[in-house]
């Protein structure tokens, strides 16, 4: 076997020589053969300081033999194009994965919809970025997924080795199973990258809100099942050559009936098409209707700002995708633009993502652990952009284009 420092040094000098390529050309090497398997885990909607709540003992210990930091999302907060972004290294903007409800004006008549399972799959939707697991597949590496947005789709003709289709109804438990089984392979044949995505937390935290009790017994329920996973690397002695990342999409604040914006107030039927509501509104206007619609909308509301999409501000890196609505309102933190009969449904308190990326409550989570990194390392904030080229340094495979760095991780990855 490999000594951990000349691997260590073998991969340093490959990132160091694929970095470049990370930014520009984007040539994928070969990779060499692998330290051990790289799991990418999701909990979708863990709000950064749930992990200090006490009831996430399997996650907390995990950041005590590795590290922990808060991770900025990217705009919009919202989980299809945060987890392309975390996978791709680029911002929505440049990924096309521009909201969970978009159109594209080089596809007349489709909507992507999370719903809708015939777009969700459609490579053309995913095919302006280039996913970890196709860049370590062409790498030569054999990698499987689990529910991750966008491993469904063939992406530039590409699939993971192994993927399932979306099963909401899989529990946590035979999720973790399913990665376990996966990696009781030969080693040969054994994925090198996985990914877990889990969403239980979410969805408490959207029916009872971010503090409540539902929300706190999810993210408990969740964090047994990494307890699961870590428990099933152990007795296969797979552990201590295991990096594990754990992340989140976004955060999640707390909504409540008596915050919202009427959609009815803002705008007609006959001025455009609706595509988003929620934390933010996003609208393009029918034909001959853009002067009506940009009165109705660009003017001074209470809880909400708009703007065309060449006017939004330079933070949040959107606006420039050709999939990016025509406008776009933002709701204050904690407010949601919907129509009434909407609101009528929402819980009395409840929770929302969606909102300013630099709000506190929109703040992810980042944790990961193993051979590759130090032990109890709090990193300042970081960018979930930045997890991408982590993930092929990690893999000791040449990024492609990416808009990541590794210097805010530098500080938590081993040296010896």
């Amino acid at each position: 076997m490999t000594p951990p420092v000349l691997r260590l040094l073998g991969f340093l000098l490959l990132f160091g020589l694929s970095a470049c390529a990370g930014h520009g050309m984007g040539s994928v090497q070969m990779a060499s053969s692998a330290a051990g398997p790289v799991i990418l885990i999701s909990v979708d909607g863990f709000r950064s300081d749930y992990l200090d709540r006490g009831i996430t003992p399997h996650m907390s210990a995990l950041a005590g033999r590795g590290v922990r930091a808060d991770m900025r999302a990217a705009f919009p907060t919202k989980t299809f194009p945060n987890h392309y972004t975390l996978v791709t290294g680029l911002r929505p903007d440049r990924h096309g994965l521009v909201d969970n409800v978009m159109q594209d004006p080089e596809l007349p008549g489709r909507v992507f919809r999370l719903g809708d399972r015939a777009e969700v799959t459609a490579p053309v939707w995913w095919n302006d970025g280039t996913p970890i697991w196709v860049s370590a597949e062409r790498a030569g590496l054999t990698t499987a997924t689990l529910f991750w947005p966008g491993s469904e789709a063939e992406i530039d003709g590409v699939r993971p080795t192994h993927w399932r289709t979306f099963d909401q109804t899989m529990s946590a438990e035979a999720r973790v199973d399913q990665v376990l089984a996966w990696l009781d392979a030969p080693a040969a044949e054994r994925p090198t990258f996985l990914a877990l995505y889990f969403d239980e937390v979410d969805t408490y935290g959207h029916h009872y809100g971010p503090d409540s009790a539902e929300l706190n017994a999810a993210a408990a329920r969740t964090d047994a099942a990494i307890g699961r996973l870590t428990e099933g690397l152990e007795s296969r002695n797979l552990l201590g050559q295991t990096n594990i990342v754990v992340v989140s999409d976004h955060g999640m604040a707390e909504t409540s009936r008596d915050r919202v914006i009427a959609l009815e107030d803002l705008v007609s039927p006959e001025d455009g098409q609706v595509l988003s509501t929620g934390p933010h509104l996003t609208f393009e206007p029918a034909e001959g209707r853009q002067a009506q619609a940009e009165a109705a909308l660009l003017r001074d509301h209470e809880h909400m700002t708009c703007w065309r999409k060449a006017d939004l501000p330079a933070r949040f890196a959107y606006g420039q995708h050709r999939r990016v609505a025509s406008l776009f309102c933002l709701a204050e933190t904690g407010w949601e633009i919907l129509p009434r009969e909407v609101a009528a449904r929402r819980p009395v308190v409840g929770g929302a993502h969606g909102f300013d990326p630099d709000d506190p409550t929109m703040t992810a989570v980042f944790v990961a652990a193993g051979p590759a990194f130090q032990s109890g390392v709090a990193l300042p904030r970081i960018d979930n952009v930045d997890v991408y080229p982590l993930l092929a340094r990690l893999l000791a495979i040449g990024p492609a284009p990416h808009q990541g760095n590794t210097s805010a991780l530098e500080a938590g990855l081993a040296q010896d």
